[in-house]
């Protein structure tokens, strides 16, 4: 894996280096083909964070207590380095659709010991092998886990500057988009699935082997397949089932009577639908994450939401778009003085996307924090700091 690594730095270094020389370069490699392929996420945001904020949530910019920080009234002011990743897939088979993929991933730590740097870690690395069984091949290594990655290339499109609905932090944040282990993909004319095994935690947290996660998606193309990344020039109608049951979780936990490991099941399942034509798209989804740990106290991703969005596009090639989402999700966690308040965390979205070209997109864009707070100044777990965000971004890829 290090030898892969460092091949692919030393072939862009190389590459770099000739043709400010003005010299050929000549590429070796025991694989058939390679492909190479980047994309990265720059932005600046203007924070404005609400003064009516409660007491009892100081907080910091990415959502965590701290005691010696209070934002109310705050205005900050970021330029980011939201995400960067550099991709390599080596055709090591006679099929030429079978392929070895690498993924390197770039993201600037911000809440833990080594907050301020720029970490580099593998997303991706797994082997495809193309038709294992009739209409499906097998994802193996640190895959796609199945839900995410559909979402991002056939309903919203602007993780850039907010994430799924499954894995943003002002909603239970259930899940990212890679782990470890395996994943059998299914397409066929109306149909596609994608139903794997990972170890549950994801692809950048600790895992200590106490328990799987079977993972699943099942849609349905109500008119037909279509491609990936093809909304402005296809029209399709999906729906989808899709959830974890995820055993012995390591990532959460929630240590009681009745589960002294810490450990907690992470059992959830959603439907969603997308409508698209070339000149607009709305999608919605609904979730629902059960508690299903013994003892007194309700697991604080336990919970339902929805969330819904819809896109406007005109110009000559759809190159403009408008953008609206809102979300929703409440904890079956109570809080307040009596410990009986209902807490709801609301998103709401709104941007403007220019498509300059293939390789270059911007993203003007509205983001809104509106989260309920009790009496005496509670806040659901995991909410995001009241805020406003003003966002621009230059998605950049090759």
């Amino acid at each position: 894996m290090k030898k892969v690594i460092l091949s692919t730095l030393a072939a862009l270094t190389l590459t770099t280096s000739a043709a400010v020389a003005g010299e050929p370069v000549e590429w070796y490699s025991n694989a058939s083909k390679l492909k190479f392929s980047g994309l990265t996420y720059l932005g600046y945001t203007n924070y404005q964070y609400d003064n009516t904020q409660g007491e009892k949530f100081s907080g910091t910019p990415n959502g965590t207590y701290d005691a010696n920080k209070d934002l109310r009234g705050d205005s900050l002011n970021k330029f980011e380095m939201r995400r960067a990743y550099i991709q390599v897939k080596a055709y090591l088979l006679e099929d030429p659709k079978s392929y070895f993929r690498v993924t390197l991933d770039m993201e600037h730590v911000t809440s833990d010991a080594t907050a301020g740097d720029y970490n580099v870690r593998f997303k991706y690395a797994y082997l495809y092998l193309n038709e294992i069984l009739p209409y499906t091949g097998v994802e193996l290594g640190i895959a796609h886990r199945p839900w995410i990655d559909y979402e991002e290339h056939n309903s919203w499109f602007y993780r850039d500057t907010h994430w799924v609905f499954t894995e943003a932090d002002n909603s239970a944040k259930l899940s990212n988009s890679a782990d470890i282990g395996f994943n059998l993909k299914t397409k066929t004319e109306y149909f596609s699935s994608e139903i794997g095994m990972f170890s549950g935690e994801g692809y950048h947290n600790v895992e200590d082997g106490k328990g799987l996660s079977l993972e699943w998606r099942a849609t349905g193309h109500l008119l037909g397949k279509h491609k990936k990344d093809a909304q402005n020039s296809e029209t399709y109608w999906d729906a989808s089932f899709f959830g974890q049951y995820n055993k012995q979780n390591n990532k959460y936990t929630q240590v009681t009577v009745g589960n002294p490991n810490g450990n907690q099941d992470l059992v959830w399942g959603g439907l969603h639908t997308v409508f698209n034509v070339p000149a607009f798209m709305i999608a919605a989804q609904y979730i629902q994450s059960q508690d299903t740990m013994d003892g007194p106290d309700i697991y604080k991703k336990a919970g339902k939401g929805y969330n819904g969005h819809a896109v406007f596009r005109f110009g000559d090639e759809k190159q403009f778009r408008v953008v609206g989402r809102y979300d929703s999700w409440t904890s079956d966690q109570k809080f307040g003085l009596n410990n009986n308040e209902t807490l709801e965390k609301k998103t709401y979205y709104a941007g403007f996307v220019w498509a300059q070209n293939k390789n270059v997109q911007w993203v003007a864009n509205y983001l809104q924090y509106d989260n309920d707070i009790t009496s005496n100044g509670d806040i659901a777990d995991g909410a995001k700091a009241n805020s406003s965000q003003y966002m621009l971004t230059a998605q950049l890829s090759f």
